[in-house]
């Protein structure tokens, strides 16, 4: 072995002692998290500090190319970093003691205060971040130390042998001492840390989850059903169904972890300008009364033709219902929604007292009880807005209050205060990619309003002229509608164009517009290929 390799080797061994060290510093931070404080996750709390800081082009990027994969794509992502920075961190603890540590104690320290800086920190919550930083460190001086003893006499004796061809290798009882001393060492370790680390996850995941509560929750029935009409949806293969069902809704948060809440400790509060602070609990809520409603969702990601749009059939109660009971005072204009993990959202008040607009507070989506990514056990919804300020999930609290007053999540990260959902429509098929046979081939897609409702949609072949599509029958006009257009295809390549009328006149917005700050725009225009 010559010294070059010699050196490679050692590095490469002082690489795994960082990697080791890390797992350490996980494993035993999820232990204590486990024991003293479930929320302090290091890794889960540098996650949500990233989202709240990753600028507003970034969280675009995001969604666009992982869409609801795109927190898995952020845990990797951390998950490489910590690696790499294990990695640096044992490599200089090697050459430069104690440089390493001290990347293990700044690795400590921004963990510390991303999880003390989070919502639901309580006094123990700095306690798995400081431990998990002085066992790391423990563990990487000692495995420092060993593969010093180890690697520093092995390649000063390689370099003797390279400087004299006439060498005699002798056996030394030091780097045999420290080779086990080092290895012994970091096996222990590594398996402990990832043994530990990975149970403490399952059973902080196992122990926090809701869903034995949530099958067995029995809802009351509701006092009125949503009626859908005949010919609400069209039989048109390959198209959105008109209700989308729950495993396929979009998901689009701010939430690594999806919170866990037992609806029999749940608690909403209204207050800020109002005459009354009122609390209720999950059973105040629904013996209110439960009605279903047909409501739309759209996130303000949504690019033209776009996917992060569903529609279902929600349970719940008026929002105006619950403001009627606390009094907003004189001079309020605005409603600061909260969830449980801190994100809030701005809503106008008057979208969430106006009698003729159902905004609800939902308990239930499409005929179950909300999925818990979906905001079990409550969540708003408010027909004709974005879901950024309007759809908070776990919701806890509603602050009556002003918009000079308070700022929700996205405001400062470049999005508008008050957002109304665009007047949209997308083609569905035939799908772009997928050749079709020449002759009748239908085009077909979805179209919605909010909360005007859609009056008519158009397609264009080629640019030879708007044609008039059949639309499904309205459930109502916070609910998309289905479209088609039986097409004479011709083979070769051809362009596809909609757009929609709602039911003021007002047309379906042509100039494209990107996702900030308020919604996107334009004709949604696909290119199909008829096969000879």
């Amino acid at each position: 072995m010559t010294t070059h390799t010699g050196r490679r080797a050692s590095l490469a061994l002082a690489a795994l002692a960082g990697l080791v060290s890390g797992a350490v510093f996980l494993g035993a931070a999820e232990l204590l998290a486990l024991l003293v404080a479930r929320t302090a996750s290091p890794i889960l709390a540098v996650g949500g500090f990233v989202i709240d800081i990753v600028p507003q082009p970034f969280k675009e990027f995001a969604i666009a190319t992982f869409g609801a994969n795109d927190k898995i794509a952020l845990l990797a992502g951390l998950g490489l970093a910590v690696v790499i920075a294990s990695a640096i961190g044992g490599i200089l603890e090697y050459l430069r003691s104690p440089s390493g540590v001290v990347i293990v104690a700044i690795a400590g320290v921004l963990s510390t205060a991303a999880v003390v800086s989070r919502t639901g920190v309580t006094p123990l919550s700095f306690l798995p971040p400081v431990v998990g930083t002085v066992a790391a460190s423990v563990v990487l001086i000692l495995l420092g130390r060993r593969l010093r003893l180890w690697r520093g006499t092995l390649e000063g004796a390689h370099a003797d042998a390279d400087a004299d061809a006439d060498a005699d290798t002798a056996s030394d009882e030091a780097p045999a001492l420290g080779r086990r001393g080092f290895f012994r060492l970091a096996g222990v370790a590594g398996v402990s840390a990832v043994i530990v680390g990975v149970a403490s996850r399952v059973v902080t995941a196992a122990t926090s989850s809701v869903d034995a509560i949530r099958d067995a929750l029995k809802l009351p029935a509701p006092r009125r059903t949503l009626t859908v009409p005949a010919g609400a949806e069209l039989d048109v293969p390959g198209l959105s169904p008109l209700f989308t069902p729950n495993a396929d809704f979009y998901r689009v948060d701010t939430a690594l972890t999806v919170p866990a809440i037992d609806p029999s400790t749940w608690r909403l509060v209204v207050d800020g300008m109002v005459e009354r602070r009122v609390e209720l609990s999950f059973d105040d809520l629904v013996g209110m009364g439960l009605d279903e409603y047909g409501i739309t969702l759209t996130c303000v990601s949504n690019e033209v033709g776009g996917g992060l749009v569903g529609n279902a059939r929600w349970l719940g109660v008026p929002v105006r219902d619950i403001l009627r009971m606390a009094g907003p005072q004189a001079g309020a204009d605005m409603v600061l929604s909260r969830s449980v993990d801190g994100y809030t959202a701005s809503t106008p008040l008057s979208a969430l007292t106006d009698d003729g607009l159902d905004a609800i507070l939902a308990v239930a989506m499409n005929g179950e009880p909300l999925p818990a990514e979906h905001g079990f056990p409550v969540r708003m919804i408010v027909p004709g807005l974005y879901g950024y300020v309007s759809a908070t999930k776990w919701l806890t609290e509603l602050k009556v209050t002003t918009f000079a007053a308070d700022e929700a999540y996205w405001t400062p990260r470049g999005y508008s205060a008050e957002a109304p959902i665009k007047l949209s429509s997308r083609v569905d098929v035939p799908k772009v990619g997928s050749p079709v046979a020449p002759g009748r081939v239908p085009v077909a897609g979805m179209a919605w309003a909010q909360p005007t409702g859609v009056a008519r949609v158009e397609v264009n072949i080629d640019d030879t002229g708007w044609i008039p599509a059949t639309i499904s029958t309205p459930v109502n006009d916070e609910s998309w509608v289905q479209w088609m257009y039986e097409w004479d295809a011709a083979p070769g390549t051809h362009y596809i164009a909609v757009r929609a009328w709602n039911k003021n006149g007002q047309l379906q917005e042509q100039q494209r517009a990107p996702i900030a700050p308020n919604g996107s725009t334009g004709w949604h225009r696909v290119l199909v290929t008829v096969s000879s």
